[in-house]
Order: C-alpha cells, then structure tokens, then sequence
C-alpha cells in the first residue's frame, strides 16, 4: 500500500475566525448603509448581519477569518458613500459560525 504525506507549506498560517459585533453612530441611517456593509461582507467573505436600531444606529454583527474582519472594521469607519460615520464601537469576540450569508435585517431582534 502507497501512502502520500500532504504537508502544509511553512509560509500558510491558519486562519483564526472572529466576531465582530459593532456599533456604528452618525448618519446611517437612509443613506443605504446597510446595502454597502452587505456588498462589502460579502467581498469579503464574511457572514452575520446589519440592521438599524431605533436609535438611528446601526448594528453589526460579523463572523471571519480575522484579516478580512479586521479590513472590513476599517471599512465601517468610511461606510456608503452618502454615509458620515463619527464613530464604531467594537465588541470582538470568538467566533460562533452560527451564519452562512450576510444578510440585511429591518431592525434588530
């Protein structure tokens, strides 16, 4: 019996998941900032949610390997073109893999 031995190469590291659960002030609400954080999860090839709050926030919640959340946190601070972010309050946190798309919510639960 032949065996073959599948090594990883030295220079992969593994990929560490995380959860981004964010909120985000300004003016987002009306000014299709949930559609944009959507496209750009997805771009990303993150899974979770966004909704808007009835506090005119919005709310964020993100699972994926931790380069691409960490590139899509910076993204929130810019947000839809017609957006004006002041601020994002991160809570990080693991990874529950509960998700398997990125979907837009009217408002959270």
């Amino acid at each position: 019996m032949d065996f073959c031995l599948v090594t990883r190469p030295a220079s992969a590291k593994m990929q560490v998941m995380k959860r981004l659960e964010a909120t985000v002030y300004g003016r987002v609400q009306g000014v299709s900032f949930r559609h944009y954080t959507q496209i750009q999860a997805k771009a990303l090839g993150l899974t979770g949610w966004v909704a808007n709050q009835h506090d005119g926030t919005v709310y964020v919640v993100a699972e994926g390997p931790a380069d691409q959340l960490d590139q899509f946190f910076r993204w929130l601070h810019r947000g839809s073109p017609y957006a004006r972010v002041e601020r994002v309050t991160p809570n990080w946190l693991a990874a529950t893999q509960e998700f398997t798309h990125f979907s837009i919510h009217w408002f959270s639960r």
